[in-house]
């Protein structure tokens, strides 16, 4: 069956944030993502992930309302030397990394927000 919708292979994830100056150096410096704009009267911005299609806008506003929602995950090569990098920033996890053996591999963090995040690490025997 054909898809009856014509998506273009693009996907932009949205995220609300109070402090959206603090919000994109959280994103840029932690995590190497690129500011491509900043629309400070719309207290708006996106910017590109290592994901192919991928970007991530962030929507300035007064409180989060941590309530639940998408957990943006991201697929990594090495996912301690990821975690290690985020701890040494103080970043928060929920918890130990989590494994699924001959699966995959996934730890939780959170943004100054506490929006979820997650990264995982492929660990399937090669086919």
């Amino acid at each position: 069956m054909a898809n009856p919708i014509p998506f273009d292979g693009g996907l932009n994830c949205a995220l609300s944030v109070v402090d959206l100056k603090k919000s994109i150096a959280w994103y840029t410096d932690l995590l190497g993502f690129e500011l491509l704009y900043h629309l400070e009267e719309m207290g708006w911005c996106e910017l590109a992930t290592p994901v192919t299609g991928v970007t991530l806008g962030l929507s300035q506003v007064e409180a989060v309302e941590g309530k639940g929602g998408a957990t943006l995950t991201f697929g990594v090569s090495d996912i301690e030397a990821a975690r290690a990098t985020l701890e040494a920033a103080d970043v928060r996890f929920d918890g130990d990394t989590a494994v699924i053996p001959d699966m995959v591999k996934y730890a939780t963090f959170f943004d100054p927000d506490g929006n979820t995040l997650m990264f995982y690490q492929d660990i399937s025997p090669p086919q």
